[in-house]
């Protein structure tokens, strides 16, 4: 019976979405955001970006599965900075990749960002950034809280994010 009422509400709150395009993800208002700037857009160094995001990804994953406000992702992410700080640090030198990085949680610069016809207005968001060297090239980003992370976001000279939404799951696995 609670599998049901869930179900129900997470309907309820997102069927005015349903008539939307089926790619059109909105980040609301009150979402914590997580991004890895690249050194530069040399293949190196993009490949540096996507060794770190996997290893954060990971962890993240696993410390904020449970989490169910965003109090609490704030909280976990919060606690968990100066680890965060020494896995980039572990994933770096166990690549045998020479570079500074930057971990910050705060309130953070986005770029603005126009994906399917969706702009996502640059400004100052809190988030989890991850910069690498210098922080010049592109980057990877998505949203950690509400979860539409950890899914794909991975920008591209087309400004594209790739987008895959727990909740669009939940009701495409459930309608």
């Amino acid at each position: 019976m609670k599998k049901y009422l869930i179900l129900a509400s997470l309907i309820l709150v997102f069927i005015p979405n349903l008539n939307k395009e089926s790619d059109e993800i909105v980040i609301p208002d009150e979402a914590i955001r997580f991004r890895v700037v690249a050194e530069s857009n040399t293949k190196e160094d993009q490949e540096t970006k996507t060794i770190v995001k996997e290893a954060l990804e990971e962890d993240l994953d696993t410390l904020l599965k449970n989490s169910t406000s965003i109090d609490e992702t704030r909280s976990i992410l919060k606690n968990n900075q100066n680890h965060f700080e020494s896995l980039v640090e572990r994933t770096l030198l166990t690549n045998k990749i020479n570079t500074g990085y930057k971990v910050n949680f705060g309130i953070n610069y986005f770029p603005e960002k126009n994906y399917k016809g969706v702009i996502y207005e640059e400004g100052y968001y809190e988030s989890l950034v991850v910069t690498l060297g210098s922080g010049n090239g592109e980057n990877w980003w998505c949203v950690l809280f509400p979860p539409l992370c950890l899914m794909e976001g991975e920008e591209t000279n087309t400004d594209e994010v790739e987008y895959k939404s727990f909740v669009k799951e939940m009701i495409d696995k459930y309608l």
